[in-house]
């Protein structure tokens, strides 16, 4: 009997208990999720040269504004239970894809728009923020500390949009197909990216606003 070859190993072909089709590479993976894998990656790279940057630039922050250190302008208060919603979100996204799994599709979508929920909670808190910011005389372009903020705050508030855009695309999407337990790879790669956004700001968090510039 042949063996079987790595080209043919990556070219196999596995069902579900639905009888749908799924690739998987070589390493036991389906393609859909090593590309996310990849594509989390990249962005790891990409939110590490960003975090860099704030980091090389912010002392700076005396620089065309009153303010001596970042805590004479931000609310810690209610940064965290902003942070705190965006973490309670992860735990919604871990329900959502344990009842999918379960083929309970009722309470699939409600987990899962309960999670876009407080990633809007979130957002409204982000825009909220900023406002106050420029209020206080903390425009993008005041010096490079505002900048580099703004771009990184901002950045990953883009990416929890997406996130939000992912979910609610998730449910609309499966209305008429339904949201059984053959949807929950789908479900998976939503709760990877969402899962990785909520720990980028745990670090983005603990940088910008815990960390004393001293």
């Amino acid at each position: 009997m042949a063996s079987t070859t790595v080209p043919e190993a990556a070219a196999t072909v596995t069902h579900d208990d639905h009888g749908h089709e799924e690739h998987a590479t070589s390493y036991g993976m389906s393609n859909n999720k090593m590309a996310m894998w990849l594509f989390l990656s990249s962005d790891c790279l990409l939110f590490g040269a960003l975090i860099s940057t704030f980091l090389l630039y912010r002392t700076n922050i005396s620089d065309g504004t009153p303010f001596a250190e970042p805590a004479d302008v931000f609310d810690i208060p209610f940064t965290s239970l902003s942070s705190f919603v965006l973490l309670m979100s992860s735990l919604t996204m871990v329900l959502a894809l344990s009842a999918v799994k379960r083929d309970d599709a009722r309470n699939g979508r409600i987990w899962l728009l309960t999670t876009a929920f407080l990633g809007m909670i979130f957002i409204g808190g982000q825009v909220y923020e900023f406002t106050i910011f420029s209020a206080e005389g903390l425009q993008y372009s005041t010096n490079t500390w505002t900048s580099a903020f703004f771009t990184l705050t901002g950045f990953h508030g883009v990416h929890v949009s997406v996130g939000i855009l992912m979910l609610l695309g998730t449910v609309a999407g499966t209305r008429e197909s339904g949201l059984g337990k053959e949807k929950s790879e789908t479900v998976e790669l939503v709760g990877l990216y969402w899962h990785f956004v909520d720990i980028v700001w745990v670090i983005i968090f603990t940088v910008i606003y815990l960390i004393p510039i001293g």
